[in-house]
């Protein structure tokens, strides 16, 4: 790469062309902290994957898909600890940096929430996984690396890509080989992925921090190693068996994997009424009229998601809590606490959803956003920010989006739609659901230079009052009902 001159202290990097490169100092790296970094990645994933092997397949499959959900909850957070610091070295008004630098992931999300289900659909759901992860190292070697706005938004749009196709392409594979009983848990260890990518971020960039301006490229470049690892591991999970089943009428091999998924089993019942989902719908598109109840699910659960603020405050939380007289690394570690409290709540909801049900968690989510939130903007309003009263209301509000809606926002879209149409679905859900979330972060940057928390917070209640009202008189329980009878349920007869 031309041009890119990096040096700091003891260290000094040069990157002339891809033969120029040395680093000249190996105990500056360790002052980095990059092993111990490398070292908590490393030491998850092999506790994590290793502890699946010794279960059933199902479980280990599901484990393996959902570290998508980790690189996508890095790659959200991680921009936080390099927000003021990439707005000061290239000099960008608060619009440029919101829009090249801020938005530009959820920009390619958008696209690949857009666009994911047309992978799932004609290529499988495995291969498609396959190709994020190679979007993801890509995304976080060249990030690392960018030398200016243009290449550093090339690069995290590339990153976004991923995020958004994961979005369709995880919680659709894993609600297709979960049983009805436990689908809700399997799916939601995406969500507890996506909550423990923010933690480890918001941990790495608070040890991240204080090592020079050029900080945010180590705050960036780590994500390589997970995204590496998944890639590896997700080359062994088998196809979908309803994507086999009904696109490429592979029944022998479907059946196969079913066996695997539910060893000593009967699987024909299944196989049965796979078949039977497929001719009752036949292979009709999405915007026919006969879905429209699923498409009003997807698209107010995605819409409420956002309105809620959840995406503003995961990446301007450090700005946020400086706002009220919070130093720097002061801010970071309360943003750390957020992160913790999100992976607490999160594991709670997990636990919670295939007993209490989707329709409860939301109920309590939308009770605890609509007090957090409306407490916050009061105590903008009233500039009150004598001991730690936002930074408590803001992990009241996460621990409420944690249990609520952070648990059921996958599980639910990826149950709502038919087999033949589910990527579609999916698709239709999680592009609403980012085209909002960057279209907020777009505005930020703009809003709080101009406005106090009073009013945006304010705001986020009022559309979380809205949520309330919709989960209460609109939104069905899904849980312990097979993906066929759901399609029974929503699916208006020819």
């Amino acid at each position: 790469m031309s041009g890119f001159f990096y040096t700091h202290e003891r260290i000094y990097l040069r990157v002339r062309t891809g033969r120029d490169l040395s680093v000249l100092s190996n105990k500056f790296l360790f002052k980095l902290r990059v092993p111990f970094i490398f070292l908590y990645l490393g030491i998850y994933y092999t506790f994590f994957i290793s502890l699946t092997m010794l279960q059933n397949k199902l479980f280990f499959w599901s484990v393996t898909v959902a570290i998508a959900g980790f690189l996508f909850g890095f790659d959200t957070a991680v921009i936080s600890g390099a927000d003021q610091p990439i707005q000061q070295l290239w000099h960008l008004s608060d619009f440029a940096h919101g829009f090249f630098i801020m938005s530009m992931a959820l920009w390619g999300t958008v696209i690949g929430a857009m666009f994911g289900g047309i992978p799932c659909e004609r290529i499988g759901r495995k291969k498609t996984l396959i190709w994020i992860g190679v979007l993801y190292i890509i995304s976080a070697f060249g990030s690392a690396l960018a030398w200016d706005p243009i290449s550093f938004s090339v690069f995290r749009f590339i990153g976004g890509i991923g995020v958004g196709a994961s979005s369709v392409a995880a919680p659709t594979y894993i609600s297709e080989i979960a049983p009805a009983a436990r689908r809700g848990r399997l799916v939601a260890l995406y969500q507890f992925n996506i909550v423990f990518g923010i933690l480890i971020a918001y941990v790495s960039n608070y040890f991240l921090r204080d090592i020079g301006t050029d900080a945010w490229r180590w705050m960036l470049g780590v994500v390589t190693i997970p995204s590496i690892i998944y890639t590896l591991l997700v080359l062994t999970v088998p196809e979908s068996p309803r994507w086999l089943v009904l696109r490429k009428k592979d029944d022998a091999n479907a059946k196969r994997i079913l066996e695997q998924l539910n060893p000593g089993l009967d699987t024909q019942p299944e196989l049965d009424a796979i078949h039977q989902s497929g001719s009752e719908s036949g292979q009709g598109k999405l915007f026919t009229g006969r879905y429209n109840k699923s498409i009003m699910l997807a698209f107010l659960i995605a819409f409420f998601n956002q309105l809620s603020g959840i995406n503003f405050i995961i990446y301007y939380a450090p700005r946020i809590l400086e706002k009220t007289g919070l130093g720097a690394g002061g801010a970071l570690l309360s943003s750390a606490g957020i992160g913790i409290t999100n992976l607490v709540f999160t594991m709670l909801g997990m636990y919670l959803i295939d007993r209490a049900g989707r329709k409860k968690l939301m109920l309590i989510g939308s009770l605890g956003y609509i007090i957090s939130l409306a407490m916050i903007s009061w105590v903008f309003y009233h500039q009150d920010f004598n001991g730690i009263k936002v930074p408590l209301f803001l992990f009241l509000f996460i621990a409420s989006h944690a249990i609520g809606q952070g648990a059921v926002i996958w599980v639910y879209i990826s149950e709502v739609f038919p087999n033949h149409i589910r990527a579609s679905g999916q698709s239709l859900g999680t592009s609403t659901h980012w085209i909002f979330a960057a279209i907020i972060t777009l505005l930020m940057p703009y809003l709080l230079n101009r406005f106090t928390g009073g009013p945006i917070f304010a705001f986020f209640a009022g559309m979380m009052v809205l949520q309330l009202l919709f989960v209460i008189f609109i939104m069905p329980e899904t849980k312990g009902i097979s993906l066929e009878e759901l399609q029974k349920k929503l699916t208006k007869a020819k």
